[in-house]
């Protein structure tokens, strides 16, 4: 059986972009769903719409992968399934250790979807001798003295960190010590890494403060726009209740008398 030790992606050798890498995940999921549907071809527009970008950048995405479709038809999208998932690495096994045993850790272990997307959770470990042998999601939680060894028997090469901020770093450098070369990092914190080590990091309360702003700044539109409607309505109802000749202040400033006449003798 193949593993993370013994194959990497060619994407950097072969020049694909970062930036189309981060969306090919993005395709996946949205021709999975097409696959699950029976669905034999899809449009470029309809599989851009369903990924949530444009099919323009669709198609350059698709040509780093020398995949142009068949015009009038589309794409295939059992062979694209296998195309984006040989690309990401995903036709193998992906042995991963996920680090902290918590509330967020346990539910990473408990999630079904790693399985079905080339990811087997080789094992759980924790810092606290209170989990060592509990069961969570079917496996047995290993204290942190246990990590290397875990690492080396399984050939992980893919580091989940759900620890807490202050022992993030320390857990990193153990799994960068004992191999592993890619880490996905859960705990609120940067991680210091050497050359040839990847780190994607999911922050939850940055997510969310990025959708404070947004929520905020609608809010804040949303206020203008009443004050605007509240504002024309005032404006509308004073033009409404003023009369309809000039005021006497007016007839004053241009010499008119008070019916609006122009007073025989000007004044010198």
């Amino acid at each position: 059986m193949a593993t993370g030790r013994t194959h990497r992606t060619a994407t950097r050798s072969r020049g694909i972009p970062e930036a189309t890498v981060a969306r090919l995940p993005l395709y996946l999921r949205a021709l999975t769903a097409l696959s699950e549907r029976s669905v034999p071809t899809v449009s470029s527009e309809e599989l851009a719409a369903a990924a949530g970008v444009n099919s323009a950048k669709l198609r350059k995405d698709f040509s780093y992968l020398g995949s142009y479709g068949t015009r009038g038809v589309g794409y295939d999208v059992e062979y694209l399934v296998y195309q984006i998932s040989r690309e990401l690495g995903l036709t193998q096994d992906w042995p991963v250790v996920i680090v902290g045993i918590g509330n967020l850790g346990a539910a990473l272990a408990g999630y079904g979807g790693f399985a079905s997307r080339g990811f087997r959770v080789a094992g759980l470990i924790d810092a606290d001798r209170a989990m060592t042998g509990k069961q969570v999601a079917g496996l047995t939680v290993r204290h942190t003295d246990e990590l290397e060894p875990l690492i080396k028997e399984s050939g992980v090469s893919i580091g989940v960190i759900a620890t807490p901020a202050g022992a993030a770093q320390a857990v990193c450098n153990r799994l960068v010590e004992a191999g592993v070369t890619s880490i996905l990092n859960f705990a609120p914190t940067v991680l210091n890494v050497p050359e040839g080590v990847d780190v994607r990091k999911v922050d939850l309360s940055i997510e969310l403060q990025i959708l404070a702003f947004h929520e905020q700044r609608k809010a804040g539109e949303e206020a203008e726009l009443r004050e605007a409607e509240a504002a024309a309505a005032r404006g509308g109802a004073s033009e409404a209740d003023a009369p309809a000749g000039p005021t006497a202040a007016a007839k004053k400033r241009t010499g008119q008398g008070p019916d609006g006449d122009v007073p025989a003798v000007m004044p010198a």
